[in-house]
């Protein structure tokens, strides 16, 4: 199938030449044309927009070289072609100056909650991003640290007290890190905990965001999770709230999404040690498993191969996992959950971008982009791969190679999915067990029909995939 996409990413050339153009219909997103009327205590949790969407990080400061919203939004005409439908930015708040790491210094060191970052733009062109993404039909939202700021944050001068401190009084970084540009709050301070929810509000109610990804959520007390998305959901029901941890306590918060980090995160996920030969397919035959009994169907999870952190710290996409990188991006695309991209992956992006630096991305065509597209027109048609509820849950479908192939099976209201990859560097040659999968299919990549059989031989090369994919009749 690799070979295949080495022939389609030739017309992807064409989509650099249009990438500037601008969309000119007006309104709020409308992704109503491929979601069912929803009625069911099954999906109370989450509004219908986002069962059918995957989500993309975007890092302003390097997307472009002018490193600005305005700039950025010259991309999303491209971004709603490759079938993006969540926008989550990278902090947009003002950066401090005191301990600044770099010449530019963390996102996630924020001077002032109610403010963006003037190096961005202003307030005004960040509701007018706003204003184009739901005109584009995509939704939008922003990253919130909570736990901490910069060390000249005004709340330093006018609240003090909603600081922790040492022994002698002094503001501190938060215990058991080296995030000196920061110092950490006191969340058993409830003037503190109004302060912050009303913040959030700022951003519901003046710019019209959809959603958080909220950084750190364990630094911070569940208990002020409760409350604050308790708030947020009765100030806009339809928000979207994204927890940068993972475990199944946190969906009872209230979180509609977690992050999948055991599976590719801090150069021990288990992608990453497949790749490296440590761990193989039944491994995650193991690990989807227990994604299936530990999360309930209601719980999005966010899979993913890199993100800001994956890539500035332990590298890129091919530093990581070399040529299983296609592979592997397939997986999180389809396997279970949510998928996310980052800046530039579509792009092949071969650099760890600068955190504190300007760094930015340079954009080529490349393959990838192709393999996005294809997979995410696949989420948005086929109820199979929706997330939550709205899809199917995946079923591995044991082979006569599970310590090299993991195969699984999806199937919603008729829409059906099956996918088996190769895990290895090596050529496969093995039999499907049992007969659930069986029946008819389309090639997602080649649109060539084909059938599945019990007992069907397969032959897969090196690294390779196979995903076929089935729609109920109207």
């Amino acid at each position: 199938m690799k070979k295949y996409l080495q022939f389609l990413w030739i017309g992807a050339v064409f989509i650099l030449l249009i990438r500037c153009s601008k969309d000119e219909r007006s309104g709020t997103p409308d992704n109503n044309d491929t979601i069912p009327e929803v009625d069911t205590p099954l999906y109370q949790r989450h509004e219908e927009w986002s069962y059918n969407l995957g989500i993309y990080e975007v890092n302003i400061r390097q997307y472009t070289q002018e490193g600005t919203f305005e700039a950025f939004e010259a991309h999303l005409p491209r971004l709603k072609e490759m079938g993006v439908g969540i926008l989550w930015l990278m902090p947009i708040h003002p950066i401090g100056e005191v301990n600044r790491l770099g010449s530019l210094g963390s996102y996630y060191s924020v001077k002032d909650y109610r403010d963006v970052n003037p190096e961005f733009g202003t307030m005004q062109q960040f509701k007018h991003l706003v204003n184009t993404v739901h005109d584009q039909g995509m939704f939008i939202i922003i990253d919130w640290v909570a736990n901490h700021t910069s060390w000249d944050n005004y709340l330093t001068v006018d609240y003090p007290d909603f600081y922790n401190t040492d022994a002698d009084g002094n503001f501190q970084p938060p215990p058991g890190t080296n995030w000196t540009d920061v110092i950490d709050l006191d969340y058993s301070n409830e003037d503190l905990r109004a302060y912050m929810i009303d913040a959030m509000k700022f951003w519901i109610t003046e710019t019209k965001i959809d959603g958080f990804r909220c950084d750190a959520v364990s630094y911070v007390p569940s208990d002020f999770w409760r409350e604050a998305i308790t708030q947020l959901k009765e100030e806009n029901p339809g928000i979207f709230m994204l927890a940068e941890n993972e475990g199944v306590n946190y969906h009872s918060q209230g979180w509609d999404m977690t992050y999948v980090w055991t599976l590719m995160g801090f150069d021990s996920g288990l992608i990453r040690q497949i790749y490296e030969g440590t761990k193989d397919a039944g491994d995650m035959g193991a690990y989807l498993q227990n994604e299936v009994n530990t999360y309930p169907a209601s719980a999005y999870r966010m899979y993913f191969t890199s993100n800001h952190d994956e890539n500035s710290w332990h590298g890129t996409d091919f530093e990581q996992l070399g040529e299983s990188a296609e592979v592997f991006n397939v997986l999180t695309h389809t396997m279970n959950g949510m998928p996310l991209i980052y800046s530039g992956q579509e792009s092949g992006l071969n650099k760890r971008l600068a955190f504190f630096d300007r760094d930015p991305i340079v954009w080529t065509s490349h393959p990838f982009e192709v393999l996005y597209t294809t997979l995410l027109k696949l989420k948005k048609e086929n109820k199979a791969l929706w997330n939550g509820e709205a899809g199917g849950r995946p079923l591995r479908i044991l082979t006569s190679a599970n310590d090299q192939i993991i195969a699984y099976y999806r199937e919603k209201e008729g829409d059906r999915l099956f996918a088996a990859l190769n895990l290895t560097a090596e050529e496969q040659i093995f039999t499907l067990e049992g007969d659930a999968f069986t029946g008819e299919y389309v090639n997602v990549f080649t649109d060539e029909a084909t059938s599945l059989s019990a007992e069907q031989e397969l032959t897969l090369e090196a690294w390779d995939y196979l995903v076929l994919a089935k729609q109920a009749e109207e």
